[in-house]
């Protein structure tokens, strides 16, 4: 499976790599994410003004310029070859995207302030019981007059600690497993969070900046509320979206660690020749080559099928990401064993690369539960048929 990118995907891909190969300090990135920072606010305003990167995936109605998933592609593969810790999932794609797709003017608003560069977001969705399911939810909100008012809990909300909104998918009827129950709310952050909302900061393996979040007894307006009936379907797309977004980002990670590798493997010497020259360090390269280009063709299969049907979305996408969890243990293993003891220290890239290849395995769900997933649904496809 293979396309060809149009001029303009071509000339937002060349542009977008040159700039990070020219400004983008990986060091930088790992120092402000120790001080609680998480990210380089002069790259992401580069970002949406010089390289409209941020508006490339995005509708026009919010201040985007109408790209579709080939952009998303063309953006995630590069961001992911830099290291680049900036929230681009996090904030435009399931933060924007889900935003737009309400329809809310609340939302609409917030969504065009992230499209301009003015906002950031985070997405509150799963839960220590959830399992990875997304309406498999405790968290609950009930009427406050003309309000609401929310109680519960979220785990490991990346983006959090520097977002300016917050969206919380909460249960506003039926019971913890019922998808039909699911609403989802926004929180403005812009002026500190609302009484009885804690945030518990975490730094994450591969630098990111993330929290824990309790809700109690927190008071939202009315228009808080961005969407009720049908919420689980726009947070399914969206997150399908960012799913296929990730393998995409891995793609661009795991192709930097395989050349990097095979460069270090053709300079390193031991017993006086190149490491590249064993056959058996050959046979373990020629092995990362076959699962990079099985990842690859995964990358294409999920981001052509962001349009087709739901059940359709869901097993190409999960497809993809089963394949790129597989992929990124074995090319990130390989390449750490192959730098040697090097390879995790602080100083060298490669580890940085390892840390979030292993994190990617895990995030927007682990490849059992997408082969689950993948399993029931195409068996939802045939059975349609």
């Amino acid at each position: 499976m293979d396309f060809t990118l149009t001029p303009e995907q071509q000339l937002l891909s060349d542009g977008l790599n040159k700039f990070l190969d020219a400004r983008y300090d990986l060091q930088v990135s790992r120092d402000a994410a120790k001080v609680g920072e998480g990210w380089q606010p002069k790259i992401w305003k580069a970002f949406v003004e010089d390289l409209g990167v941020v508006g490339a995936c995005l509708p026009e109605e919010i201040g985007g310029f109408g790209g579709g998933a080939e952009e998303l592609m063309v953006v995630t593969e590069a961001l992911g070859h830099a290291l680049v810790v900036e929230p681009f999932v996090d904030s435009v794609v399931l933060g924007a995207g889900l935003l737009h797709s309400t329809g809310k003017a609340f939302a609409l608003e917030a969504a065009g302030r992230i499209a301009a560069g003015e906002a950031l977001s985070a997405l509150a969705a799963l839960e220590d019981g959830s399992g990875g399911v997304l309406s498999r939810i405790e968290t609950s909100a009930d009427r406050d007059g003309e309000g609401w008012k929310l109680n519960g809990r979220k785990a490991v909300v990346t983006t959090a600690p520097i977002a300016d909104y917050l969206i919380v998918s909460a249960r506003t009827s039926g019971e913890p497993h019922d998808p039909a129950g699911v609403s989802l709310f926004l929180v403005d952050l812009a002026d500190g969070a609302p009484e009885g909302l804690e945030l518990q900061r975490l730094r994450t393996i591969d630098d990111r900046q993330a929290a824990d979040i309790t809700f109690t007894d927190v008071r939202l307006p009315g228009d808080a509320l961005i969407a009720g009936d049908g919420a689980i379907d726009l947070l399914e797309k969206a997150w399908d979206t960012a799913t296929a977004a990730v393998v995409s980002e891995a793609v661009g990670l795991m192709r930097k660690v395989f050349t990097d590798t095979v460069e270090y493997a053709k300079q390193r010497e031991q017993f006086g020749v190149p490491i590249g020259s064993f056959q058996v360090l050959q046979h373990r390269m020629v092995d990362m080559h076959l699962q990079l280009e099985q990842s690859v063709a995964a990358q294409y299969f999920a981001i052509l099928s962001l349009d087709a049907e739901p059940a359709e979305r869901a097993a190409a996408v999960s497809a993809a990401k089963a394949t790129i969890s597989r992929a990124a243990r074995f090319i990130g293993q390989n390449s750490v064993q192959l730098h040697g003891g090097m390879g995790m220290t602080e100083e060298l890239a490669i580890g940085h690369y390892f840390k979030r290849l292993t994190a990617i395995e895990y995030e927007f769900g682990t490849a059992d539960a997408h082969l689950a997933r993948f399993a029931a649904a195409t068996a939802q496809t045939l059975l349609a048929e």
